[in-house]
């Protein structure tokens, strides 16, 4: 595990202990006993789902409506009945807590059900609750949502903006020479792999083997991958890092100093590929910032984030190859069936045409 894969390992664990101070003891017995088959990241996620739990519980059931959420205790899940579940459903549409409106799609109640149900069946398994008013209920049906990618032209625009950024003051400018290599093999990497916001945050230096072209990354759970880059996103790694196959001069004392040692800012130590503008590791949310502001610069009107250019790698991927197998492990998926959720309706496509493989007609040639 690398040593920014173990940071944020850290800091989930911090935050999932956080949170489980504001909650009743029974969720510390839970979380407790999946520690071993999911991860803090996963543990944490399913914390806050069921924290929202318990606030509708304080604010909708009159027995527990003057008491505090940590208060709770375990026999609210045996009092529970379908009704119950419903009108939770319902609240979350929309209400008020502390001060602070929420809103929940189908998605976020799907998942917070979910995370529900995870718990009600952990405990029911070791019979400590017999009760499960969500195998009852019907559950929200979570529609598909549209493929957002880039097409050809606005990678291009992109790229372009990456080079040549428009509606930029001089202070931003300024800062702009100083990112701009840097932004362009992130953007680069994206586009040439699909990798995910997180693996490539993670990524350090002595993850990039430039001689079989492949950066080690280690996959959503933990487990360590190589992805293949092409010429391109070598190109960019390559100057960003100011690597030359033939350098145009070997005297040390007048060698200029790479993007990534500008911006390094002497700090020898850090390990990490891609660097903030204080000399540290970028955190996913800049990244995602990054994305962001390059993408309001050129002309679409679509919502484009990094999950987005990877939604555009593996588009053209599957576009190319007609291997949804292929498409899932390049992706990192671990399941083929989430891959072809998301490429269902290129998987269509594929079938329509494959309909018509076997020409069954001769073709006549017209005689001139």
């Amino acid at each position: 595990m690398s040593e920014y894969t173990d940071t944020v390992r850290t800091q989930n664990i911090l935050a999932l202990r956080a949170l489980l101070k504001q909650m009743p003891p029974f969720c510390t017995d839970y979380f407790r006993g999946i520690a071993s088959s999911t991860s803090p990241r996963t543990q944490t996620g399913y914390c806050r789902d069921i924290y929202t739990f318990l606030q509708f519980v304080v604010m909708r059931n009159p027995i527990y409506r003057d008491s505090e959420i940590k208060d709770i205790p375990l026999k609210v899940l045996e009092e529970m009945t379908p009704a119950d579940i419903d009108e939770y459903l319902e609240h979350l549409n929309y209400y008020i807590f502390e001060g602070t409106e929420y809103r929940n799609g189908e998605s976020a109640k799907a998942r917070k059900l979910s995370a529900l149900s995870n718990m009600y069946s952990f405990f029911n398994k070791r019979q400590i609750v017999s009760n499960n008013p969500l195998n009852a209920i019907e559950r929200p049906k979570v529609h598909d949502k549209v493929i957002i990618t880039l097409d050809q032209e606005q990678i291009f625009d992109l790229m372009d903006a990456v080079e040549s950024p428009t509606n930029m003051t001089d202070r931003q400018k300024k800062f702009h020479n100083l990112t701009m290599a840097r932004d362009r093999a992130i953007l680069t990497s994206f586009l040439g792999t699909g990798m995910r916001v997180s693996e490539l945050a993670g990524l350090d230096v002595t993850d990039v083997d430039f001689n079989n072209q492949t950066f080690r990354v280690i996959r959503k759970g933990g487990n360590e991958a190589y992805i293949y880059f092409g010429d391109d996103v070598r190109d960019a790694l390559c100057y960003y890092l100011g690597i030359q196959e033939e350098p145009e001069n070997t005297n040390e004392e007048i060698k200029q100093l790479s993007p990534r040692d500008a911006l390094l800012k002497g700090n020898d130590e850090e390990k990490a590929l891609f660097l903030s503008l204080r000399g540290n590791r970028m955190a996913v949310r800049s990244i995602e910032a990054m994305v962001k502001k390059y993408c309001t610069m050129i002309n679409t009107n679509k919502k484009i984030t990094p999950h987005k250019l990877r939604s555009t790698y593996g588009t053209a991927l599957y576009k190319e190859t007609g291997d949804i197998y292929l498409v899932a492990d390049v992706l990192g998926h671990k399941d083929v069936n989430t891959t072809k959720k998301h490429y269902a309706e290129m998987t269509n496509d594929n079938r329509k045409r494959a309909a018509n493989i076997v020409p069954l007609k001769k073709t006549h040639e017209k005689s001139t």
